[in-house]
């Protein structure tokens, strides 16, 4: 939002024309979202005790872990937030690939609050079915995926994929890209639920696996380094006449 806002007034105070640099729309996005996170976090755990929402604790774990009951649950309307309003104030919203990013992440927390609203309504204990969770992530992932598939933004790319380490090799997926995509959409997902519940447990891989992945994204959307890397460009802006010198 504030690129659409601020950078048209670099014509009158050149000093505006920072908000066409990608490294410092990211920079300030991550301060947002960590000034929302210390912001928030409190006032929303505070919330979240007050009106007893708190965690379940499975009775065939081990007998350490039961202090955990109790917990503030849906913790993840915090991290949806500290995401979500730093991507809209400080992203290229002409782009499609922040709307459809944007639309995974929150199907897939709507997903997760029906999880604790189970819980928490005494439908049932444990929440979602292992099997209730894998079919809808399924069909989540699978509408991304149809969406990449029958509507790609570059058509030479659209079911392709990159071999690390080998920077020629990009072999063509063709229909199996559906189910591919499926397959990494829902794994993923399942990998940070397996590692989650204990302190820690989970937010020490995601910490790893966020920044390789924040590298990844950073050169792919510069031309520069995409080029000289032979990494697969992704406009920042589908329509911005900015894509070159980020």
């Amino acid at each position: 939002m504030f690129y659409h806002l601020l950078y048209p007034l670099h014509a009158i105070f050149g000093g505006f024309n920072v908000f066409r640099y990608l490294t410092f729309r990211i920079a300030y996005a991550i301060l947002t979202g960590l000034l929302i996170s210390l912001l928030l976090g409190p006032w929303l755990i505070r919330q979240l005790r007050r009106y007893q929402i708190g965690e379940t604790i499975r009775d065939d774990g081990p007998k350490s872990h039961q202090y955990k009951a109790g917990t503030p649950t849906m913790g993840g309307l915090l991290i949806l937030m500290a995401l979500a309003l730093p991507t809209i104030l400080w992203s290229d919203l002409t782009n499609r690939n922040v709307w459809l990013l944007l639309t995974a992440t929150f199907a897939f927390g709507a997903l997760g609050f029906l999880d604790d609203w189970v819980k928490l309504a005494g439908v049932r204990r444990q929440g979602l079915g292992i099997r209730e969770k894998l079919l809808l992530q399924a069909v989540i992932a699978l509408g991304l995926a149809l969406f990449m598939y029958l509507s790609p933004e570059d058509p030479g790319l659209a079911t392709r994929i990159t071999v690390p380490f080998f920077k020629e090799v990009m072999p063509d997926l063709g229909l199996w890209y559906i189910p591919f995509v499926v397959f990494v959409i829902v794994g993923t997902c399942n990998a940070v639920n397996l590692t989650d519940g204990l302190d820690g447990l989970a937010t020490g891989p995601l910490i790893i696996a966020t920044f390789a992945f924040m590298v990844i994204a950073y050169v792919a959307g510069h031309v520069q380094f995409a080029s000289y890397l032979l990494i697969p460009y992704i406009k920042v802006g589908v329509k911005s006449p900015f894509s070159a010198g980020r």
